[in-house]
């Protein structure tokens, strides 16, 4: 399995800092990104039945349905295996349930991937709290500013100088739904993933620095 593209699985609760990691590993390592969260906004910004639909989910912090968000993931996962290029996959984001973690198995085997690492990067619940209702995004480039470190005093974008605001699904009422969520269903895909000794935790609340230095001593 040497010389199949790695498939990286980043799991944690909402704030713990999966993207800022994903996007490291991929600037590192050339991998590619699949982030549920991205897609289904993506699918947000169509102005049909399901964009608008979905949109109202979203904010109210209710979380897609599985048929949904499957059916856009696998699509995503049949372009990024036609790449000439492919070196690896991270995962963000997915999966959500124990049932979402069957399918996904299935699929990869579909799409002969075998060469899976899952990265638990893991913080309390009042962490992820904190986190979220703090954290900004830019509206320019649409940039996340994590609430950690010397982020926690910019002003615009370090990136572009855009202006920052709360994402829309950042307020109390979502992240307590989220969290709650995560308790119900992603535990448990935790243990799947555990019981099948592929699991490796990560302490999420060190820096981003020391984070992703554990995270590539994971995927190694």
């Amino acid at each position: 399995m040497q010389n199949q593209p790695k498939i990286i699985i980043l799991l944690g609760r909402s704030g713990s800092g999966k993207g800022t990691q994903a996007k490291l590993l991929i600037k590192e390592f050339g991998f590619d990104y699949l982030g549920s969260g991205k897609l289904l906004r993506e699918r947000m910004e169509v102005k049909d039945f399901t964009g608008e639909k979905l949109a109202g989910f979203v904010n109210e912090g209710v979380l897609a349905p599985t048929w949904l968000v499957f059916n856009i993931w696998t699509q995503e996962l049949e372009k990024i295996k036609n790449k000439k290029n492919f070196k690896g996959l991270i995962i963000d984001g997915s999966p959500r349930k124990v049932f979402e973690a069957e399918l996904i198995s299935y699929a990869f085997d579909w799409f002969e991937l075998k060469n899976i690492k899952v990265v638990l990067v893991d913080i309390s619940r009042q962490e992820a709290f904190d986190r979220l209702t703090k954290r900004r995004y830019c509206v320019q480039c649409g940039r996340i500013i994590p609430w950690t470190g010397s982020f926690k005093s910019l002003r615009v974008c370090d990136q572009c100088g855009g202006e920052l605001e709360t994402r829309a699904d950042d307020n109390p009422k979502a992240i307590n739904a989220r969290m709650d969520y995560y308790r119900k269903e992603v535990e448990p895909v935790i243990e799947y993933y555990k019981k099948q000794k592929k699991l490796v935790k990560i302490d999420g609340e060190q820096s981003i620095e020391d984070v992703y230095r554990d995270v590539k001593r994971a995927i190694k």
